[in-house]
């Protein structure tokens, strides 16, 4: 009773209008903004705007990674405990990832886990070479189950999201994989809302903003890459009705999670509410063919976030910036769309603290008395050579950035030792000075030892100690994969 009164008050809480606040929001000019509510048992469509509407689905494509592996356990042609060898091509996925070494194995139950928590690449694509044999050979499974549940806005061209201008979706498909999940899988549903994960000493937490904040909250899954924004497909569930939430085009992970909990207070408040009816079978079609490109509203052209996932990305409080890429300019930009009022009254909500979670063990490495074999990709890229692992770009301006400070470093040191006094600078050049101090005596015929060294007090110029000890060469660290980039893959123009 005490939980469910304090769910009640948060919920109140959450929703209290804030028109003094909503007062004070400039007009915000309209963007697309996919966003769609319907009911996970019957399909009912309670509100949908731009659902149709083609858009990069990011993360959210785990979502179909996770359908086709159930459906390979489901058919019994793997099972949850089924291990999986990453491989060199998975090891130099971008980030989000783990940075498992190639050859590790990990089951297949493991892996969905961190894909939904942590969103990782690189275990995304050991997913599906391991399923599949390969990254085109797992898309083409992807592409054939979206065909049946009806998702004829979407193609997968890979299994974790990073952007690709032919890897598409859209706010109905999304619910439509959603549903599919539901109802296909209950016996998996523990999957979607795992609230952080403990490997080893390392405990991640879930980028699902609504789980442990908003009342029957159960999960799904978030996304972002600078093309799309912030997306999330959410569920929760409330006097035994459960309803599927999907929001696109989130300017940052807070108001994605405000419009998400605002959506299902409407869609829990009532049977219908605004721009809704009908079922996600019969939604009209959107007259854009193309996906919208968010990079310049959502990362600016002097941002690099390609790599970055919900919480390593600064969450902007309402009306702090004045900008399109706020949280109250978002609500706002609803608001002139004529939105439901409660979907406004959160622009100035305050998440609070993240919850802390219990956190689910996994591990790395088969299950304990497996004897079966581990499923690998049917080839792989050979492992990278010492030439391969000269940095790229990125890798370079910081080695150099490196480099510099290290010559800044020994720059200062050598001007340090050049005020200091003769006798402790003889004692700190010992080695390199011996033979030196040699040449300065040549009555002496035996090697110079310390005390002879600091005897001698040889005239040395400091500047000689960059060029008789060179700073070492940076080398790549051994399964660092920051050097390459993804294979079969554009180049990420919009993501990590």
């Amino acid at each position: 009773m005490a939980l469910r009164l304090r769910f009640r008050t948060s919920a109140r809480l959450l929703a209290a209008p804030l028109a003094c606040c909503l007062a004070l929001l400039a007009p915000a000019p309209a963007r697309a903004a996919p966003s769609l509510v319907v009911d996970a048992a019957t399909g009912q469509v309670l509100h949908a705007e731009d659902a149709t509407r083609p858009w990069y689905p990011a993360s959210l494509t785990k979502l179909m990674t996770v359908y086709v592996a159930l459906k390979a356990v489901q058919d019994r042609r793997v099972t949850m405990q089924t291990p999986l060898v990453v491989s060199n091509r998975a090891a130099r996925m971008a980030p989000s990832k783990m940075g498992f070494p190639p050859g590790s194995e990990i089951t297949l139950e493991n892996a969905l886990k961190i894909i939904m928590v942590k969103s990782a690449n690189d275990v995304s694509v050991t997913i599906a070479e391991g399923l599949a044999g390969s990254v085109p050979a797992f898309s083409a499974q992807m592409n054939e189950a979206a065909r049946v549940l009806g998702m004829s806005q979407s193609n997968f061209v890979n299994p974790h999201g990073l952007h690709h201008e032919d890897h598409v979706s859209s706010a109905r498909d999304m619910a439509l994989l959603a549903r599919g999940l539901l109802m296909h899988f209950p016996e998996h549903e523990a999957l979607y809302g795992i609230g952080a994960l403990k490997l080893g000493a390392k405990i991640i937490p879930t980028h699902n903003g609504l789980l442990g904040r908003y009342p029957g909250a159960d999960g799904m899954k978030t996304g972002f890459v600078c093309a799309s924004g912030f997306n999330v497909v959410a569920s929760a569930s409330r006097n035994g009705r459960r309803l599927i939430a999907v929001v696109m085009g989130s300017p940052n992970a807070k108001a994605r999670t405000l419009k998400a909990m605002a959506m299902f207070e409407n869609g829990f408040s009532t049977s219908v509410f605004a721009r809704g009816g009908g079922n996600l079978a019969n939604l009209p079609m959107s007259a854009f063919t193309q996906p919208v490109d968010l990079r310049p509203q959502v990362c600016g052209k002097n941002r690099s976030l390609e790599a970055l996932e919900d919480f390593a990305i600064p969450i902007a409080a309402a009306g702090a910036n004045p900008g399109e890429d706020s949280a109250a300019a978002f609500f706002a930009a609803d608001s002139a769309r004529g939105q439901p009022g409660a979907l406004a009254a959160f622009a100035g909500g305050d998440l609070g603290p993240r919850p802390a979670f219990t956190p689910a063990l996994i591990y790395l490495g088969r299950a304990p008395g497996w004897t079966g074999a581990a499923l690998r990709p049917s080839d792989d890229e050979p492992a990278l050579s010492e030439a391969e692992k000269a940095p790229g770009k990125k890798a370079q301006a910081r080695a150099k950035a490196r480099e510099a400070a290290k010559a800044k470093a020994l720059a200062a040191k050598t001007a340090s030792a050049g005020n200091a006094t003769k006798k402790p600078e003889a004692k700190a050049e010992a080695k390199p000075v011996a033979a030196k101090a040699a040449s300065t005596k040549p009555s002496s015929t035996k090697p110079a030892t310390k005390a002879g060294v600091a005897d001698a007090k040889p005239k040395v110029q400091p500047a000689s100690k960059p060029a008789a000890k060179p700073a070492p060469k940076p080398v790549p660290a051994s399964g660092a994969n920051t050097a390459t980039k993804p294979r079969n893959l554009a180049p990420p123009g919009a993501e990590r």
